[in-house]
């Protein structure tokens, strides 16, 4: 699958401190691809270069497999979007504003206005002024003036900034639906990891304006591993016993009171019956599941 943004050592300085250091960014064809990292980590200003909003201070950008430099910026017009917070004339209605806009890009299509009204399910207050709209539908709105023109990618800065949950899944849905029957590629930003994960198919981890990693969903939920912890005094006794009478192999010895078994067949009552069997004092014995969130939280430290 060809990616449509590919980015080459991209970089960006502002008074002399760098906010983009060296990224190397790949977007793939009809996939959702999440920019996860803190507030401050330079994921808007990742998308202000890729939307063309600002001008990168070395590095390349490709977009749909060509150079995007100042003077071709042909493939913008196949893109749609929200970088920041959606700005319209509050005074006006939804339909002004949007054909404002598609008169700002000498796109000529009333149709293509209902249509995307209609897609974010906004059809009935066209005439109501925007002044009058929840941050939900100011958001809905944004996205129906970025879909207007069909473009193949939609670029959404913290799209779910400010919602309630209502606000937060419309928003998850709107996203999903024109990614599988529309066919758009989808970038998003937030420093929401739960946000992200639910809509998202890969990631890219900024960390203090670099990209530490870039990841499928996929491989990660692949990976997770779930562990029993036992907190013992009898450390020695106890390894021995799991591992000739439950026939355990995969344990590990943490300190000197701390067992992990990495055994999805066994089960803590398992563990307990034998150890109590045997007079061995359990001080604690939990089940742990290792989360997306671990992982990501593991990158976000620097990996350590």
């Amino acid at each position: 699958m060809h990616a449509i943004i590919r980015t080459h050592d991209l970089t960006k300085t502002a008074k002399g401190r760098t906010i983009v250091s060296n990224v190397n960014l790949s977007v793939k064809k009809g996939e959702i691809y999440g920019l996860l990292g803190p507030n401050g980590a330079g994921k808007t200003t990742i998308m202000k270069m890729l939307t063309g909003l600002i001008i990168p201070t070395s590095g390349e950008i490709a977009l749909f497999g060509k150079k995007l430099a100042e003077t071709s910026k042909e493939g913008l017009k196949r893109v749609g979007s929200i970088i920041e917070y959606p700005i319209f004339f509050e005074q006006l209605t939804a339909m002004e504003n949007l054909s404002i806009h598609c008169e700002y890009l000498g796109f000529y299509d009333k149709r293509a206005i209902h249509q995307a009204l209609d897609l974010v399910q906004l059809r009935g207050i066209e005439n109501k002024r925007v002044k009058e709209f929840s941050l939900g539908m100011k958001q809905r709105l944004g996205i129906a003036r970025a879909a207007i023109t069909k473009p193949e990618l939609i670029v959404l800065d913290e799209p779910t900034n400010g919602l309630d949950p209502i606000g937060i899944k419309d928003m998850r849905d709107l996203i999903r639906t024109l990614n599988k029957e529309y066919g758009i590629t989808f970038l998003i930003s937030s420093h929401i990891l739960g946000e992200i994960e639910q809509v998202a198919d890969r990631i890219g981890v900024v960390r203090q304006g670099r990209l530490v990693d870039e990841v499928s969903l996929a491989d990660i939920r692949q990976q997770r591993t779930d562990y029993i912890e036992l907190v013992t005094s009898n450390l020695q006794r106890s390894a021995f016993l799991l591992e000739h009478e439950l026939h355990i192999a995969n344990l590990k010895i943490i300190g000197d009171k701390k067992i992990r078994v990495y055994d999805a067949e066994v089960s803590t009552g398992q563990i307990s019956k034998l150890l109590i069997s045997q007079d061995i004092d359990i001080e604690e014995i939990q089940k742990h599941t290792s989360t997306l969130e671990d992982y990501f939280y593991h990158q976000m430290q620097g990996g350590e």
